[in-house]
């Protein structure tokens, strides 16, 4: 008997109706002779509604804790209701909390890091012949308070859970078909991926594609789970998500991404001399702010700026931040800009590839696009450009490297 693990988003609870096709799945999976194990989020809009609320006493900066304990509550009513649904249809089920699991994290709230899970618990339910019915997106800490793990944070409860109790594979359902070379609401000719590595899968999450959570893939990647992104509404086949040697896509760039949510900040004219970047980053991080380019111009005449981009939710403190830490180093002054994106191409292919750089530049520059940033990894090489050009950026490298198959650029 293999062991599953599937994972159903908000979308895919949104409602009863869709909570009892959910329920038929799990059933007729589980009736295939398999053991299933499911985790779900809270119903579609449920985690927003709440968190609206909570702004109303103060919100999470002020109550960490308690808005923990709040956001949580949707799982819980999504987990009962699913059990119930399964049982109906004739299938013993068994719902669990973060905490009658023993999903234990660390006590950083919101945004807390699982630490294990109780294997023996989980096993004993499906050995039963039981499917087990988990809530995502929370935990416990080791004072016993309720946690979770930030947005998306389903997707990471079960590839853990999926790791914890060695399962084949951890399905998660979504309103997609799986992974694309670019949204298809933005490239019409995009096309389904039947694999891709963690490697490039993480870069895509990173980048802005949000049919995965970027913590999952790389939990994934870590414990070799392999994943099978797949559409919650039919049953055809999605992506897998799986080692490198495994993706033989065969593209240079398997994909195409883009992120409007990122603001960039400028910090211009400060010394250069040790510790100078230091005191601008680490005030950023000590709030959680995550800074993602960096660039630093050449120093002329003893200065030089240091430009760099964090999430836009982010970017009205940020900035405020900045501007005290450029003032504290003398800085000529700190600007920003919250109309930027960032467009990518992703692919294994680049890393035997020559000239995939170039010809991505080239690509923007014929159709009018400036570039203001620009950062690389093996298998990456992002820009940031004005936040009204990404569309027509994505369409433009899309058509250049995935619908021409990457213009077979020479290997070196």
């Amino acid at each position: 008997m293999s062991l599953i693990v599937q994972k159903f988003g908000g979308t895919s609870v949104a409602d009863p109706e869709r909570i009892q096709n959910v329920a038929a799945r799990v059933v007729e999976t589980a009736k295939a002779g398999h053991r299933v194990a499911v985790v779900v989020s809270a119903m579609s809009g449920e985690t927003d509604r709440l968190d609206t609320l909570a702004e109303q006493f103060g919100g999470r900066e002020e109550n960490p804790r308690e808005y923990d304990v709040l956001v949580s509550t949707g799982e819980q009513v999504t987990i009962a209701l699913l059990s119930m649904s399964i049982r109906q249809l004739g299938q013993p089920a068994r719902s669990f909390t973060a905490a009658q699991m023993g999903l234990r994290t660390d006590a950083a709230h919101s945004r807390a890091r699982i630490e294990r899970i109780d294997r023996e618990v989980l096993m004993a339910t499906l050995e039963e012949g039981a499917v087990a019915v988990l809530a995502g997106f929370q935990g416990v800490d080791a004072e016993g308070n309720i946690t979770t793990l930030g947005r998306g944070g389903s997707d990471t409860s079960a590839v853990a859970v999926a790791a914890a109790i060695e399962a084949d594979v951890c399905e998660i359902y979504t309103d997609v078909d799986g992974v694309f070379t670019a949204d298809p609401r933005v490239v019409p000719a995009a096309r389904k991926l039947e694999r891709i590595s963690y490697d490039e899968m993480i870069e895509m999450a990173s980048l802005g594609a949000k049919v995965l959570q970027i913590r999952s893939v790389r939990f994934a990647m870590r414990y070799d789970v392999p994943i099978h992104v797949r559409s919650s509404f039919h049953k055809g086949e999605g992506t897998w998500v799986v080692p490198e040697e495994e993706a033989m896509e065969g593209l240079v760039v398997s994909g195409v991404s883009f992120n409007k949510k990122e603001a960039k900040i400028r910090v211009r004219g400060v010394r250069d001399v040790p510790g100078v970047a230091a005191r601008i980053f680490t005030p950023l991080s000590d709030v959680g702010i995550v800074v993602d380019v960096i660039i630093q111009n050449l120093s002329q005449d003893g200065a030089t700026d240091l430009t760099f981009t964090v999430p836009r939710s982010d970017y009205a403190r940020a900035l405020q931040i900045s501007q005290q830490s450029g003032e504290s180093v003398g800085a000529e002054a700190v600007d920003g800009d919250d109309e930027i994106a960032k467009v990518s191409i992703v692919g294994l292919g680049m890393k035997d590839h020559a000239g995939v750089a170039s010809r991505m530049f080239s690509v923007l520059a014929d159709e009018g696009i400036n570039i203001q940033l620009i950062t690389t990894s093996e298998i990456k090489v992002s820009v940031v450009i004005e936040e009204k050009y990404a569309e027509l950026a994505v369409r433009a490298l899309h058509a250049a490297f995935v619908e021409t198959g990457a213009a077979e650029p020479q290997a070196e």
